[in-house]
């Protein structure tokens, strides 16, 4: 790396975050705004730098994709799972606490 242009090293350390970000599941829309607000990186070069990886790994984003899709809806189930979890035990303390009233 030490004999690339000053140019080419940023954009590698730009690819290393994005693959940073990509551990750690996010979108390409998460990775822009963590990388302006953490690294001082404007979101046009996140996003031109992201385009030029899924260009060149086509497969892979498509597999990503897919699989952040999945784990949405999983998520979604998950947290509305625990809405009702929590609409159960909200109910189930204001009825015992009307009956208590009654008491």
């Amino acid at each position: 790396m030490g004999s690339e242009s000053p140019s080419a090293q940023y954009i590698h350390m730009v690819q290393h975050l994005i693959e940073e970000c990509i551990v750690f599941n996010m979108s390409k829309e998460e990775c822009m705004e963590a990388l302006e607000k953490h690294a001082n990186i404007k979101p046009v070069i996140t996003s031109t730098v992201w385009n030029e990886l899924e260009k060149e790994n086509k497969e892979f984003f498509d597999a990503y994709s897919k699989k952040r899709e999945e784990r949405r809806f999983d998520s979604d189930g998950e947290t509305s799972q625990r809405q009702r979890i929590r609409d159960v035990v909200s109910e189930s303390t204001v009825k015992n606490s009307n009956d208590d009233d009654k008491s």
